[in-house]
């Protein structure tokens, strides 16, 4: 679910802290990123458990596994976009440790997760619990293009993950407005931990909040900042202005976004959107996601 939100204070926690306000382009060796941007098509497919032995598959890693700075993500173990051409299948794959959800970009085809196989088509969002040995099969015309996102399980978690494959589609999830984020932005919940009551699925353990969100021309999430979480937002569609971490100004620093674009956002980092879009025109479309930042035990209670 949406909660834990922290209004903009110019970063105040970063900056008792002495931590350098970094974008990927000015990356120091010694320290971590504030945020990380990948553009989806600028990503050249790389190989991945999902394309071993498999046939008209091809996975371009965003962050986490098979990207190079994937060790600075602590919560999230991969964020990719896999593509499985008409009549292909990718490879079985299972993770003790790791929660993983699926988001249908385009396309049709099929999810098998233990055995089970149900259709997928584009906007159906998916759960598949840790251990589960699960792989797609594209549809009989079209490539079928899916987000791939795996959450770890830190050793201990006492929140226990929903046993099965849970899946639903985004048009059966309605908009709304949420305390603190201004009228200009409305939220579909799509997925939160097994303890929601909200979210359309609750299930996962460390996956917190899997959301979208709609922006009407001019309109902003408002910027704030989460104390317990990493977050990504993905652009669906339009562009704007992404709100990653804070300006050397000490207000917070805006970067020009587009279609295609993902954004990591580290614990405590300033994050939020203002629209591109025209009146009349479509509005932009955000898919987010945040995970609970791996503390240690005594922390997490």
């Amino acid at each position: 679910m949406v909660a834990e939100e922290k209004p903009l204070m110019l970063d105040g926690l970063l900056r008792a802290a002495g931590v350098a306000v970094l974008g990927v382009a000015t990356l120091a060796s010694a320290a971590d990123p504030t945020f990380l941007r990948r553009n989806a098509a600028g990503v050249a497919p790389q190989p991945d458990d999902l394309t071993n032995g498999a046939r008209g598959a091809s996975y371009r890693p965003l962050f986490g596994a098979g990207d190079s700075q994937a060790r600075f993500l602590k919560s999230i173990a991969r964020y990719g976009e896999l593509t499985v051409d008409a009549g292909g299948s990718s490879a079985i794959v299972s993770y003790p440790a790791e929660e993983q959800v699926y988001f249908i970009l385009s396309g049709a085809g099929a999810v098998t997760c233990e055995g089970t196989s149900v259709a997928v088509k584009a906007n159906d969002f998916l759960y598949l619990p840790p251990g589960s040995h699960h792989g797609v099969t594209g549809g009989p015309t079209d490539p079928l293009r899916l987000l791939v996102m795996g959450f770890r399980i830190p050793k201990g978690e006492a929140l226990p993950p929903a046993p099965r494959l849970m899946i639903a589609n985004a048009a059966d999830v309605p908009l709304q407005e949420l305390a603190g984020h201004g009228p200009t932005t409305k939220f579909k919940l799509l997925m939160g931990t097994t303890q929601s009551t909200r979210d359309k699925l609750p299930a996962a353990s460390q996956m917190v909040s899997l959301f979208l969100m709609e922006f009407a021309p001019g309109g902003t999430n408002i910027p704030h900042h989460h104390e317990m979480e990493e977050e990504i937002y993905f652009v669906l569609r339009g562009s704007g202005e992404m709100v990653a971490g804070g300006g050397a100004d000490g207000n917070e620093g805006r970067h020009p976004t587009r279609q295609g674009d993902a954004w990591f956002l580290r614990l405590n980092t300033t994050v939020g959107f203002y629209s591109g879009a025209r009146p009349g025109g479509e509005h932009d479309l955000v898919l987010a996601v945040r995970s609970s930042f791996p503390f240690p035990p005594a922390r997490r209670r």
